[in-house]
């Protein structure tokens, strides 16, 4: 795995290895994460960049975080319960000399809590495929006050999804066996 675009474009990330077999590391390939970061910079409902506010939710390596903090994103927040998950971050993080503008937090992606800080306008979600999990990690979020309004949601999974109450529904496309939804955050009336 590599950094795609931006200021580490080509930096290799730190290898899975055999890893943990719990840990049900799946980091989203190279192709997939290139075609995500076109569709969110120059798709019609993409997103800026510059200065934003990042949460990668079940982050695994914390690849998706690291192309957005290359690509000019000012902030990542990166969430994920796993060790082995954890230690590849933390790797990745200090590869990409991001200590300064990165937090990873050892917590259920489900079970949030409330944020302490602003709301994030990006969030990437990753969860396991096919276990109903990114449903439930979009609502504690929302209810916990990580996502910012007009925020976009970028969510990979085995199936297209629905937006959910609050959301839109910007784009889908599927990707091999990776289905990505785009949704924005409606702004309150």
């Amino acid at each position: 795995m590599r950094i795609i675009g931006g200021k580490y474009r080509g930096l290799k990330l730190a290898e899975l290895g055999a890893g943990d077999a719990d840990a049900h590391l799946r980091p989203t390939s190279d192709r997939v994460r290139e075609a995500i970061f076109n569709l969110l910079i120059n798709g019609s409902h993409g997103a800026d960049l510059d200065g934003a506010r990042v949460l990668d939710l079940f982050a695994g390596t914390g690849a998706l975080g690291l192309e957005a903090l290359s690509r000019g994103a000012a902030h990542c927040t990166f969430v994920d319960d796993g060790a082995a998950a954890r230690a590849l971050m933390r790797a990745n993080i200090e590869k990409t000399h991001t200590m300064g503008c990165t937090r990873v937090f050892r917590r259920d992606a489900t079970k949030l809590g409330d944020n302490r800080g602003p709301g994030f306008s990006l969030v990437f979600l990753d969860p396991p495929y096919g276990k109903g999990m990114g449903e439930a990690a979009l609502a504690s979020a929302l209810a916990g006050g990580w996502i910012a309004p007009d925020a976009r949601i970028m969510w990979e999974e085995a199936s297209p999804q629905l937006a959910p109450e609050g959301f839109e529904l910007l784009d889908q496309r599927r990707y091999g066996e990776t289905h990505v939804t785009l949704l924005r955050r409606k702004k309150a009336p």
